[in-house]
């Protein structure tokens, strides 16, 4: 198990109650697991700020109807094969598909292929979830 250091510090009574609200709006059973998980989010942006190797996922929706537009997404992913792990491919409805792609690499590499993917004329939406790939947050 990991060695636990206890800290005492001063915060002013309206940012403490602010904290517990948050704390409780989360449902976390206790102040510290809460901060040490608004650390490891602090952590993670730093890590994708500073143009680390990182862990994320794309999520697009898409109308696989529109002219060419698979075909644009998976050649934009052979482009960056090497930025992505594995692809999971969702029919949702006749129309409407729904992928999810997990990617790892620098951050501004995935950032670039997020934007590439969703710019194409009928991705309805995109999104990029970023995360770490876990070295520096124990």
């Amino acid at each position: 198990m990991t060695e636990l250091t206890r800290l005492s510090f001063s915060i002013e009574k309206s940012l403490l109650e602010q904290l517990e609200k948050l704390r409780k709006l989360s449902k976390y059973a206790n102040r510290s697991e809460f901060i040490r998980d608004m650390i490891r989010e602090q952590l993670v942006g730093r890590q994708w700020q500073d143009d680390r190797q990182t862990l994320g996922t794309i999520t697009l929706l898409y109308n696989h109807h529109l002219h060419k537009l698979s075909e644009k997404l998976t050649d934009l992913q052979h482009d960056h094969h090497q930025s992505i792990l594995v692809s999971t491919h969702v029919h949702l409805d006749k129309h409407l598909c729904a992928e999810v792609l997990l990617v790892k690499g620098r951050a501004s590499r995935i950032r670039k292929l997020a934007d590439l993917l969703r710019q194409q004329k009928g991705v309805l939406h995109a999104a990029l979830s970023i995360s770490s790939t876990g070295k520096t947050l124990a």
